[in-house]
């Protein structure tokens, strides 16, 4: 054990999962790194032994009343743990769901904007845009009195404003209220000889209350008549003024016609709302945090309920390929609705071609845009005096049926034809028109939430406010400025405040979490990190390193789970897990700091760190040919600029570039989806592009990402490969199966006949607990074997089917020698690293990297005509150096094949392997989107504008020397 700590954590007998009961102590209020191979347990001490500890004590010193609305969490298999701080876990996993959460609302930045806006922010109208004030009655007083002595003012209240009708309640209640003088439509009457109304045209009333002349003395008179006229016209006051040197003569009256133009008065209107003069609808109340809140009925938009987003009949769904004719079935939406539907709409489509004299042979894209409006929306007014025939239109057919059936069958057929449009109402905004209309320095809360954290940050540095509302924001501007500025740091300005957290990647939205936690400011405790480098570029690793080294100045202690060179080599202390993976892992190899890692002979981590071991570069790389190739032209989805990319076959690509750059706009957006459409006439929309050229030249095109094979324990990669429906023919074929008349279907732990039925296949029983959390115990009719006894009896080479799936990949090799079937899946597994795992592993427990590996064991396994397109983003994702090469030579493997892999990816290991490289950028977000550098390694690294190639070019440097 390593020299004792004066403050450390101190674990002792640490066993789960597969930790070999270890015993260490990590030093407290530093930065200390937890690395080794994929699967050596890593994430079984950092999460599952030492943050689970910590949360677990922390819940049971709660009251019992509080423990049972909170999760309860098992005791690790841990012997003790002491001097643990309170824990916090900053997971690789993915942002919530949640459509209503967005980066601002989750860093709690849109909070103190919604505060912001409610104290400071300058209301307007949102009819005519002016701006809309309030003011008490003695503002008001004092805002007549600054004008000149002499003026005369008549303070009168407007009583109707543009309003139609006759009006004769309103006269007859001023007349009893005791005013002598009404002002109608600019002309002053005597309250017994106001003329009748034309009720068919607008008017406006007011109630004349006072006539006096601004001198010394008038004050109290003046704020009688303001007060009066306040109440009796709902908080709105109009004030007539007359200049000194005018003709002098007052309003017209009696009905003399003239206006109050013709007497040059001016008028001026005070109000105690927010509310506009001219559009007395157009009023707000007093201004409030939660009217900016589109999660409260008080402030989300009516139509939308917040959301930004209607579900709305998209016709580029409903219209797929635009090349197909409409009786070629151009309209895949009135295909598939049964022979009868069908029989029905070709008929539709005959009548509108005949009426419109169009041509069903002719191409979707080459109907007239008149035409294809009124096939899409069906006609207007004036269509049918134009074209002498009604036609409803597809899309408010397809709008009638959706809103008419009570068929779940059809309600899900046409669903699938919806796609998320922006709401007509508030266009997106989430809010009512009111809020929209408050603004802060020119801009109102949605567009300062449309705007990158960077061009967020340079707003508010420049932003100016008077003397009073600079006095009432400071705090508040103080806590926005923090949490931007901590955003910045750790690599997230090219994100849109409004963005969706469940668009964001598992590194982004851990990266969110982390810069949230950096803001609150707390001391003393143990934050425990899973891999913060995720999806960040080389360039920006500096920025990150600043905060984890931040945080443990100020007396944390920083757990974090990495494989990142400079993160590794920049931490206190160093903890290599290993040996190897699974079974073969579970110690502590070494730690303490870099260069007793690099001394250690047994550490494979200390082996790269040290260059004694290294990814070697290829003796010769693949020659790309442009003109054989993936051809993306015109992509303008997100920030994109409308780019022409091209992704040559048969190579190992890559596609780099800071984050926010655009690789995953172009590869997941839009090349990924377009594939699936052409090859699969799947219903996935790409976005926004003008063509792909190239796609007919592939016949496949597979995603591997590094989700889970499966979310049910019965889910293992012997299930995932299919090598468990050979393994179950094996046995069926054996003599005690053939005797018994058992089928492969009795080997299966998921349908009755040779399963447990106690615990149903599973191998274990939950129970649950009131207060305590839920227990699972082996069931005790198998024994957690997960078959009935008569299964288990038939049996192969002294082994039954339990048995196998406890196996372990490397040995089964020998096991099933004389299946080649068999035979060829097990060993892509064992090729891919994946030797140590058993057979019936379940698929919740294997990581990340992991299950990455088993889905291209998969693929490897399967026969291949050599024109598959394979598509990885960020597939080095929690791999240690060994791992990554293991990836590495995989992915070779299938170029080899003549297949083509298309790579997103920030590791230079990666990069540097790769025949093609694409570089997007320059920056992230608004700045990025455009092509910097494309070609092979050697020739992208002469680029002086690219980050990506500085950092690649001192690799290679390094790696020749």
């Amino acid at each position: 054990m390593a020299k004792r700590a004066e403050k450390a954590i101190r674990i002792t007998g640490a066993a789960e999962h597969n930790l070999k009961n270890i015993s260490l102590e990590i030093p407290r209020d530093k930065l200390v790194v937890i690395t080794g191979i994929s699967g050596s347990g890593k994430s079984s001490l950092a999460f599952d032994t030492i943050y689970a500890e910590g949360r677990r004590k922390y819940v049971e010193s709660l009251s019992t009343y509080a423990r049972q609305f909170l999760e309860q969490m098992q005791k690790p298999a841990v012997g003790e743990i002491t001097g643990l701080p309170p824990t916090i876990a900053i997971e690789q996993r993915g942002a919530s769901s949640n459509p209503r959460s967005t980066v601002a609302t989750t860093t709690e930045i849109y909070d103190y904007f919604r505060l912001l806006f409610a104290r400071v922010g300058q209301p307007h109208c949102w009819v005519c845009g002016k701006e809309i004030t309030s003011q008490h009655s003695s503002q008001i007083v004092e805002s007549i009195l600054a004008h000149p002595e002499g003026m005369k003012i008549q303070i009168c209240a407007p009583l109707v404003r543009g309003k139609k009708g006759e009006h004769k309640d309103i006269f007859a209640g001023i007349q009893r209220e005791g005013f002598v003088r009404m002002r109608v439509d600019g002309a002053v009457y005597d309250v017994r000889n106001v003329p009748s109304l034309n009720k068919n045209k607008k008017h406006d009333i007011a109630a004349v209350v006072d006539r006096l002349i601004i001198k010394t003395g008038v004050r109290i008179r003046l704020a009688d008549s303001v007060e009066t006229a306040l109440k009796l016209a709902d908080g709105v006051l109009l004030v007539l003024m007359q200049e000194p040197n005018s003709s002098g003569r007052s309003l017209p009256e009696h009905g003399s016609g003239k206006s109050a133009g013709d007497d040059k008065w001016r008028e001026v209107i005070y109000s105690e709302k927010f509310a506009c003069p001219k559009h007395p609808q157009a009023s707000l109340e007093e201004l409030s945090p939660r009217l900016f809140s589109f999660n409260s009925p008080y402030g989300a938009c009516k139509s939308c309920d917040g959301l930004g987003t209607i579900l709305e009949f998209d016709p580029d769904l409903i219209v797929p390929d635009k090349t197909v004719s409409l009786e070629h079935g151009a309209i895949e939406a009135w295909r598939k609705g049964g022979k009868r539907m069908n029989i029905l709409y070709n008929r539709l489509v005959k009548r509108f071609c005949r009426y419109m004299s169009v041509s069903k042979s002719m191409p979707f894209e080459r109907v007239p845009n008149e035409c294809s409006r009124i096939l899409l929306y069906g006609t207007k007014s004036a269509d049918e005096q134009k074209y002498s025939f009604w036609f409803e239109g597809v899309i408010p057919n397809l709008q009638r049926r959706w809103e008419n059936t009570t068929s779940e069958f059809v309600k899900l057929r046409l669903s699938s034809y919806l796609s998320e449009q922006p709401c007509r109402s508030c266009g997106g905004a989430r809010l009512r028109p009111e809020a929209v209309a408050v603004t802060v320095g020119g801009k109102n809360i949605s567009e300062l939430t449309g705007l990158s954290i960077e061009k967020a940050q340079e707003f508010f540095n420049k932003l100016k406010l008077d003397k009073e509302k600079t006095l009432i924001a400071t705090q508040v501007l103080k806590e926005i400025k923090a949490r931007l500025k901590f955003m910045v740091d750790v690599g997230l300005d090219y994100l849109t405040l409004d963005r969706r957290s469940g668009t964001l990647a598992g590194g982004e939205a851990q990266r969110i979490r982390l810069a949230t936690q950096v803001g609150s400011g707390l001391v003393g405790v143990c934050y425990v990190l899973d891999e913060p480098t995720i999806g960040l570029h080389k360039r920006d690793n500096g920025r990150l390193l600043g905060i984890l080294q931040r945080l443990s100045q100020l007396g944390n202690t920083v757990i974090v789970v990495e494989h990142d060179e400079d993160i590794i080599k920049s931490a206190d202390r160093i903890i290599d897990i290993g040996p190897a993976a699974g079974d073969h892992g579970g110690e502590v190899v070494v730690q303490g700091d870099l260069q007793t890692v690099m001394r250690c002979r047994g550490s494979l981590t200390g082996e790269y760190l040290s260059g004694k071991k290294k990814i070697a570069l290829p003796a010769q790389r693949r020659k790309y040919n442009l003109r054989k190739s993936i051809e993306v032209k015109g992509a303008f989805e997100n920030n994109l600029k409308n780019i022409d990319v091209k992704f040559p076959l048969g190579v190992f690509s890559c596609v780099t570039g800071v984050s926010g750059s655009g690789k995953s706009t172009l590869v997941s957006q839009i090349l990924l989806p377009a594939c699936r459409r052409r090859l699969y006439a799947s219903r996935d929309k790409p976005g926004r592009h003008k063509n792909i050229l190239g796609i007919s030249q592939i016949d496949k095109v597979i995603e591997i990402d590094q989700s889970p094979i499966g979310r049910t324990p019965r889910s293992n990669p012997a299930t995932y490969t299919g090598v468990f429906d050979l393994i179950r023919k094996v046995f069926s074929m054996t003599r005690e199966a053939k005797i018994r008349g058992y089928k492969p279907g009795r080997f299966s732990f998921n349908v009755k006949g040779g399963r447990c039925e106690y615990c149903r296949g599973q191998g274990t029983k939950k129970i649950e607990m009131h207060f305590l959390p839920d227990v699972y115990v082996t069931c005790q009719a198998c024994r957690g074997k997960r078959y009935n006894p008569e299964t288990l009896q038939v049996t192969y080479k002294g082994k039954n089917i339990a048995d196998v799936l406890d196996m372990r990949i490397e040995e089964s090799l020998d096991f099933f020698a004389n299946f080649p079937k068999v035979l060829r899946v097990l060993r892509t597994l064992s090729e891919v690293g994946m030797g140590y795992m058993q057979l019936g592993q379940s698929s919740v427990t294997l990581s990340g990297g992991e299950a990455q590996r088993v889905k291209l064991s998969a693929e490897l396994g399967k026969a291949t005509t050599g024109h598959t397109l394979y598509l990885l983003d960020e597939p080095t994702t929690g791999l240690h150096f060994a791992d990554i090469h293991n990836l590495l030579d995989v992915l070779q493997r299938l170029c080899d094949m003549g297949n083509t892999v298309v790579v997103i990816e920030h590791n230079l290991d990666v990069i540097k392997m790769a025949d093609y490289i694409i570089d997007l950028g320059p920056e992230g977000g608004d700045a990025g989107g455009k092509i910097v550098a494309a070609g092979a390694p050697e020739e992208i690294i002469e680029n002086k504008k690219s980050y990506t190639a500085k950092f690649l070019r001192e690799k290679l440097q390094s790696e020749k020397r």
